[in-house]
C-alpha cells in the first residue's frame, strides 16, 4: 500500500541524502550511465557542494559490454572537475543472457579485443578477491574504507519491480530507513537508495526542469519505438537488456560489431525479433499444454545439465504451491520466459512469485486472505487483466467448496 505525504518526492531526496552525508565519514555515488543514477549524481553532487565536500567519490564498474554513448556519458562525469573518479575496467565475470552455450562473458580479458577501449583514469587490477559484479562492491568498499563508515548511494527504484519493492520497504537497514542495504554492518559500509519511491515520470521531471545532461541514447530509443519501461543503458548483455541488441545495429554500428565479434551469441541475437524472448500468447499447435511446450524448451535449448537441475528444483517447488490450473499454466508461462531469456538467476520467476496477485492466491489456498482482501490485492496495477480473470475463477471456485 502506497502512503501520501505532504512533502513530494524530489525534496524528501534531498532530505535522505544530506541525512547520510550527515551521518557517514565517506559518501561514494554510484553510476551506470542511466536516467536514474543520473538523477542521485546531480542531487549528490548539488549538495556536496552546498557542504563543501567536494570532490565527489563517483563509482562506475564499466562492464565493457556497454553502449558507446553510455561509456562518453560516464567519461563526461568521470573527468568533471568536481568529481573524484573510481572508474573500474578490471576482470571480471558478467552473466551472458545472449548464449545458452556461454553463460559468461570475461570482461576486459587480457590479450583480447575490447568493445571500447580502457581510459587512462580507470582502476584496471582486480585485486578485490572476487570477480562477479554483484560481490565486487562491498568487496571495493572493504579494501578502500577499510577503518571509516562508508555509504553507497545508487538510483535504484521500486516502481516497475516487485522484488525491489519487498526489499526496500518490509524492514529496518540503519536507524529508520528500510531503502537500502547492509554491506558489513560491523565497519558501517552501507548502500542507500534515496530515489526508490521515485517513479520514472519523477525522474525526467528532475532532469529536464535542471537542465542536467543525460545519456543522448534515450532520445534514440525513444524514436524506435522502445517502452520507457524497458529502456536499459548498461550492460547489453544482461538479462534485462539483452533485447536491446536488436537495436545496437542500427544505432551504433560500430560498436555491434565489436560486441558480434566479442560476446557469444549476440549474432544469432541480432536475426531474432523481440518476441523471441518471451512465451507466446497462444500455445504452438504442435504442443498438448504449456507444460509439455517448457519441457520441450529444457531439454533442447539448456545446455548446461547445472541449469536443467537448477530450474527442475524451482519448478518441483512452485508445482507444489500452484497446483489450480489456470496458475498452474501461468507458471509455466513463466518457465518459458526463463528458458527463453537464459535466465538462470531466475529474476523473472522470483518477480512473479512476489508480485501482490500471486501473493493473493497463496493467501487464498492457506485460508488466510478474506474476500476484500483479496480483491484489494488483485486490483493491482502489476496484474494483467487474464490473471485477474483467473484469480477471481480460483477464489470463486474455492468458496463454493
Amino acid at each position: 500500500m502506497l502512503i501520501y505525504g505532504d512533502q513530494n518526492v524530489y525534496d524528501a531526496a534531498v532530505k535522505r541524502i544530506n541525512f547520510l552525508f550527515d551521518e557517514f565519514e565517506t559518501v561514494v555515488v554510484g553510476m551506470s550511465g542511466g536516467k536514474d543514477s543520473t538523477v542521485i549524481f546531480n542531487l549528490c553532487l548539488a549538495i556536496a557542494r552546498e557542504r563543501n565536500q567536494l570532490p565527489l567519490k563517483v563509482l562506475w564498474i564499466d562492464q565493457e559490454g556497454e553502449w558507446q554513448a553510455t561509456v562518453d556519458f560516464n567519461e563526461w562525469i568521470m573527468t568533471h572537475p568536481d568529481v573524484e573518479p573510481m572508474w573500474f575496467q578490471m576482470p571480471m565475470l558478467i552473466t551472458n543472457n545472449a548464449s545458452s552455450f556461454d553463460r559468461y562473458a570475461y570482461c576486459w580479458k587480457e590479450g583480447e579485443e575490447w568493445i571500447h577501449d580502457k581510459h587512462p583514469l580507470s582502476i584496471k587490477e582486480n585485486v578485490y578477491g572476487v570477480d562477479r559484479f554483484h560481490d565486487l562492491f562491498e568487496a571495493i568498499f572493504t579494501h578502500h574504507f577499510p577503518n571509516q563508515s562508508a555509504c553507497y548511494i545508487s538510483g535504484v527504484r521500486t516502481e516497475e519491480n516487485i522484488k525491489r519493492l519487498v526489499a526496500l520497504t518490509h524492514q529496518l537497514t540503519y536507524k529508520w530507513i528500510t531503502w537500502g542495504k547492509k554491506y558489513n554492518k560491523a565497519i558501517e559500509h552501507y548502500a542507500f537508495y534515496p530515489i526508490y519511491d521515485w517513479s520514472y515520470r519523477d525522474v525526467w521531471k528532475a532532469i529536464h526542469n535542471n537542465k542536467w545532461k543525460y545519456n543522448p541514447i534515450y532520445n534514440r530509443m525513444y524514436q524506435l519505438g522502445k517502452s520507457i519501461y524497458s529502456m536499459r543503458v548498461s550492460n547489453l548483455h544482461h538479462e534485462t537488456a539483452v533485447q536491446d541488441l536488436l537495436m545496437l545495429q542500427e544505432i551504433e554500428p560500430e560498436t555491434w560489431e565489436k560486441m558480434a565479434k566479442r560476446i557469444k551469441g549476440a549474432n544469432t541475437i541480432s536475426h531474432l525479433n523481440e518476441a523471441s524472448f518471451r512465451c507466446p500468447k497462444e500455445l504452438p499447435y504442435m504442443f498438448q499444454s504449456w507444460e509439455e511446450y517448457a519441457c520441450h524448451l529444457i531439454n533442447n535449448i539448456i545446455q548446461e545439465e547445472k541449469h536443467v537441475k537448477m530450474l527442475q528444483g524451482q519448478i518441483k517447488r512452485m508445482s507444489a504451491i500452484y497446483t489450480d490450473i489456470e496458475i498452474n499454466n501461468t507458471m509455466w508461462q513463466k518457465v518459458i520466459n526463463t528458458v527463453l531469456s537464459s535466465d538462470w538467476d531466475f529474476t523473472k520467476l522470483h518477480n512473479w512469485e512476489l508480485g501482490s496477485p500471486i501473493n493473493a492466491y497463496r493467501s487464498v489456498k492457506k485460508g488466510t486472505s478474506k474476500r476484500e482482501n483479496f480483491h484489494k490485492d488483485i486490483n493491482s496495477r502489476y496484474m494483467t487483466p487474464e490473471l485477474q480473470h483467473k484469480l477471481i475463477k480460483f477464489f470463486e471456485h474455492d468458496e463454493s467448496n
